[in-house]
């Protein structure tokens, strides 16, 4: 549909003019349109695990390099992710705390399996992985815009660029915010917004697979202790 149609409707339910340009305008409550239609769009984005942002990053391995930049579209993590390479038949131990992390790096301990963390912006881990070896883990990208040539961005900058996620929630979102920083009653289009939301949510984790037996593993088991112990 494009941003213009969304602010178009949205125009209606907070009493303003229909505007015909927005990101081309120069007037002020155009500017405030563009500014609320950006943020409440990163603002739905942040706010779950939209299929639709998933992304697959791979990282090459070449037996020396252990420290990874992210994609330049790299948002987040996702809260359950996991790094799997293809020399192994299990992922990757993830560790969280950079104490311990440097705790395995100073005692050089002998890895039975491998590592990983995040600081100073990058993927770490260890041991370096092999050359060729390839690292794959999925990623919620911060593009969650397109142009109308279909190519992903961060932000609405033409009034011709889509939302990739909802945007009659989109419309929803930008209606309750324009109300809140107006100091209007807000209440019940927030509840509007929530209980769309979670529809959302519900129909974008697809469906439920229901399985017989139980798997020998458990889901996110690690090794116990993931280096060698020498006497």
């Amino acid at each position: 549909m494009g941003i213009l149609s969304v602010i178009q409707n949205v125009s209606a339910s907070i009493s303003i003019t229909k505007p015909e340009a927005v990101f081309s305008s120069q007037e002020r409550e155009h500017f405030e349109l563009q500014v609320l239609a950006n943020a409440c769009a990163s603002y739905i984005a942040k706010d779950y695990e939209w299929q639709a942002l998933k992304t697959l990053a791979t990282l090459t391995g070449d037996g020396i390099l252990t420290a990874f930049s992210f994609p330049d579209d790299y948002d987040r993590m996702l809260k359950k992710a996991e790094l799997w390479s293809d020399r192994n038949a299990k992922p990757l131990g993830h560790v969280a705390d950079t104490d311990r992390w440097l705790e395995l790096e100073v005692r050089q301990f002998g890895f039975v399996s491998g590592l990983w963390s995040i600081f100073s912006d990058q993927v770490n881990i260890k041991p370096a992985p092999a050359s060729g070896e390839l690292i794959k883990f999925y990623y919620m990208s911060n593009k969650w815009a397109r142009d109308d040539a279909g190519t992903p961005k961060a932000s609405f900058l033409l009034d011709t660029d889509v939302f990739r996620l909802s945007e009659p929630l989109l419309e929803l979102c930008m209606i309750w915010m324009w109300k809140s920083k107006k100091k209007q009653p807000y209440a019940q289009e927030q509840d509007d917004y929530e209980n769309a939301k979670e529809k959302l949510i519900a129909a974008d984790k697809g469906s439920r697979i229901l399985r017989i037996g139980q798997d020998r593993s458990s889901r996110g088991v690690q090794i116990a202790y993931p280096v060698s112990i020498v006497p």
